[in-house]
């Protein structure tokens, strides 16, 4: 098993809660995380049909099966259970729960409503690259990592890529979309996943996204929060604070995951993955989903967004901290050149900002006089 990040803030979290949540998309490794991070308690899965039937239908007696806690998988979908955890844990202060989920938006909505201030909230993503060079299970060869991809189940099983991906994206659709959005949108919706795919760290455009499916921009932005919510993708803000220059508001749009990313483009060889339209695009989801795992992990605010004016002017990303701001560029070329950096000398110009690094796709890091170069494989916060 590989370890994960996450591991160190779960544990820190454990001292303080009775209560823990833990959400992330489908695959991520939830299930096998939370089993072997909590080996004394029960394991239910609320997937299975007697186990959830029992659960909606008497949730006090349900739980009376679990005198010590328990760990509730997919307990989203048995949203009469968090009103009687919060009573449960308020009277015995030595209960434990560690709710998982694969449906941020519901989740969300139930810990709102009946557990708020009252647990701690996890996101457990797909593999970071950082945890898959520790686990020495990472690929060297840039293309064959981009389209492979970090879901665990490809390393433990050893799941030809394409193969995971076209049963991950139909499970989805039939879990997780399905009572969402109408049945007679099913294939609407599978047609815009691919078309949002093809705008990969690009500036999200709803009406364009509406002319090219022929919906409405309501619908359009509906589905983005589908999209988001059940960790398909993410959206970066624009970083507009302290600025008088008109610059770009909008967010730009990335996938959690290269893989699923090189799927949805129909790409079906690594090395297809040289010469592809959406070779610089899939490099930079792949940087920047690095940078946002790895915060993600440590039980930190991605605190992401990137930034463009409107002479073009742009850095792809920026991470907020409070030490002040790191900004990247990302690029996708294997040979490092001194023009990668004209654009964060003009941000540092503006900004007084003065920790920039470029990422870019050769296999050497190093110092530069304008900043740092840092190799694809070499991403470490």
């Amino acid at each position: 098993m590989i370890n994960r990040e996450i591991l160190k803030k779960f544990r820190e979290y454990v001292q303080y809660y009775q209560i823990i949540s833990l959400t992330g998309p489908r695959q991520s490794g939830k299930s096998t995380f939370i089993q072997h991070a909590v080996k004394k308690l029960p394991y239910i899965n609320l997937e299975s049909p007697d186990e959830r039937r029992f659960a909606i239908t008497d949730p006090k007696h349900f739980l009376q099966r679990f005198p010590k806690g328990a760990i509730l998988d997919e307990v989203q979908y048995v949203p009469e259970l968090f009103s009687y955890i919060q009573v449960l844990t308020d009277a015995d202060k030595s209960l434990k729960f560690y709710l998982t989920g694969s449906q941020n938006f519901l989740m969300q909505e139930r810990i709102s409503q009946s557990l708020a201030g009252r647990v701690g909230l996890l996101t457990l993503l797909p593999f970071s690259y950082s945890e898959l060079k520790k686990a020495k299970k990472e690929n060297s060869d840039l293309q064959i990592q981009q389209f492979t991809g970090f879901y665990p189940r490809i390393y433990d099983r050893g799941i030809p890529p394409r193969e995971f991906y076209r049963n991950y994206v139909n499970t989805y659709l039939q879990r997780d979309v399905q009572g969402l959005i109408r049945n007679e949108n099913m294939e609407s919706f599978n047609r815009f996943i691919g078309l949002v795919a093809g705008r990969a760290g690009q500036i999200l455009n709803y009406q364009s996204l509406a002319n090219d499916t022929g919906l409405s921009v309501s619908s359009v932005q509906t589905w983005i929060r589908i999209l988001e919510r059940g960790y398909i993708i993410f959206l970066l803000p624009s970083y507009h604070n302290n600025f008088r220059k008109r610059i770009v508001k909008s967010p730009k749009l990335y996938f959690f995951d290269s893989g699923l990313l090189c799927y949805l483009l129909n790409i079906e060889k690594p090395g297809q993955l040289t010469t592809h339209f959406a070779k610089g695009a899939i490099f930079e989801n792949y940087a920047i989903s690095e940078i946002f795992k790895q915060r993600v992990h440590k039980g930190l605010s991605p605190n992401l967004y990137f930034w463009k004016d409107n002479h073009n002017k742009e850095i792809d990303c920026i991470l907020e901290t409070g030490e002040g701001n790191i900004a990247f560029e990302v690029k996708s070329s294997t040979t490092f050149s001194s023009s990668f950096f004209e654009n964060i000398r003009y941000w540092e110009k503006i900004t007084d900002s003065k920790n920039s690094s470029v990422i870019y796709g050769g296999d050497k890091s190093f110092k530069t006089v304008s900043g740092k170069a840092i190799a694809w494989n070499e991403i470490k916060l």
